[in-house]
């Protein structure tokens, strides 16, 4: 064997006997987008020793942040929930408005022409469960699962939705649209009186004075006011009593079906009225539909009589769900009654300005005192509610939320 091959295989030996050094890790800049960005730029990371950097540039797995949501007022919030975008409120609010002061005007316009309270009541009843059957049929709106509890418990609720629809509707054809809606504001001082023994409910001194301006108000507005009739006062009122007693006794019956949104349980309360509501008005008022079909056809048209109470049936349904919708919102009860004081005084100033009321400033101060009045009665429970909560939180042992 040569020389050369013995050194050649002692200088593999050496090699080979020779111990493993730890070679340092190396930093190195890779180019790779920052999350939440489209653009690259260099980033410094750490390569492990024998790594490579494309090893850098495959993906990892990683724990995907909660899904954001976006609150009422447009913040952004981490509960897994679709974006709610914050022009829903006022948007839907809007819309209720609208709806509610066009269904005045027309409303009263097809009483005008067509003096049936309870055929265009059923009408308007049967328009709007026409349009949830509709919303169901085509899932546009979820189906409400019914069952036989829940139809027991809907059956005094709408006999006494009923009796107010019906009962403003025949206010309406006897009164003007505002002088009905400044009598209709005093519902409040019903829900307070009836509320104690149909519910157990106590008020402090301050909720009941607050009715005190809701009555000298409508009583102010009525001493000069044109179109009063005892008759178109005692529905107005009978109205309320019928929208207390529906209140009161969806708070005692339907307890247990809070599951069912707002818009769902509106449109099974109008088929059940609509049940209660058709047999009785072809008993009330039958005889007198064909005389007052003739008269209307002859005065309107028969095309535009048509086109009005479709419109008022459309019209009583959307002003409804467009409220149920802005409640659905989550904004809080007195902010609703709130929108709710403020829609009166629109649909009054509204159908004065269409019709073209003699108004006198009697009357002007009655509505304003009524309205305002309407007002302090939601701020008063608003802080009778407040009051109640950090008295429970305080006998819990915690601070109120």
């Amino acid at each position: 064997m040569s020389s050369s091959c013995v050194r050649i295989r002692a200088l593999g030996a050496r090699t080979q006997a020779r111990p493993a050094v730890a070679r340092p890790a190396v930093v190195v800049a890779v180019s790779r987008p920052p999350l939440g960005r489209s653009s690259t730029q260099h980033m410094p990371v750490l390569l492990r020793p024998g790594g490579s950097v494309k090893e850098l540039m495959q993906p990892t797995k990683r724990p995907l942040p909660a899904p954001l949501r976006a609150t009422a007022s447009g913040d952004v919030s981490a509960d897994g929930e679709a974006a709610q975008p914050g022009w829903k409120i006022p948007a839907y609010i809007v819309m209720w408005y609208v709806f509610n002061i066009v269904f005045n005007i027309v409303n009263k316009s097809a009483l005008n022409a067509f003096p049936m309270p309870w055929f265009i009541s059923t009408l308007q009843l049967g328009a709007s469960a026409a349009f949830m059957v509709f919303l169901w049929v085509t899932r546009l709106q979820p189906v409400p699962k019914v069952d036989k509890g829940l139809f027991l418990a809907l059956l005094p609720v709408g006999l006494f939705h009923t009796i107010g629809h019906v009962s403003a509707c025949v206010s309406f054809s006897q009164m003007s649209v505002s002088f009905t809606h400044i009598v209709k504001a005093a519902e409040p001082v019903l829900s307070v009186a009836l509320s104690g023994p149909l519910l157990g409910a106590t008020y402090p001194l301050y909720v009941w004075a607050s009715l005190l301006p809701i009555v000298a108000g409508c009583s102010l507005s009525a001493m000069k006011e044109v179109s009063f009739v005892w008759g178109g006062f005692q529905n107005a009122m009978i109205s309320n009593l019928g929208m207390v007693l529906r209140n009161i006794y969806s708070k005692k019956s339907l307890v247990d079906y809070k599951h069912i949104d707002g818009i769902n349980l509106f449109g099974l309360i109008s088929i059940v009225s609509l049940v209660y509501c058709a047999p009785a008005a072809v008993i009330i008022e039958g005889s007198k539909w064909p005389a007052a079909w003739d008269a209307a056809v002859a005065s309107l048209g028969q095309l535009p009589f048509l086109q009005l109470l479709a419109t008022g049936g459309l019209f009583y349904h959307l002003y409804n769900q467009a409220s149920y919708m802005v409640l659905d919102q989550g904004i809080s009860p007195v902010t609703f009654s709130v929108g709710n004081t403020m829609k009166r005084v629109a649909v009054v100033v509204s159908s004065i300005m269409f019709f073209k009321n003699p108004v006198s400033p009697l009357n002007y101060a009655g509505s304003a005192i009524a309205i305002f009045g309407t007002y302090l009665y939601t701020v008063a429970t608003d802080k009778q509610a407040e009051e109640k909560r950090a008295a429970a939180a305080a006998a819990a042992g915690t601070k109120p939320a």
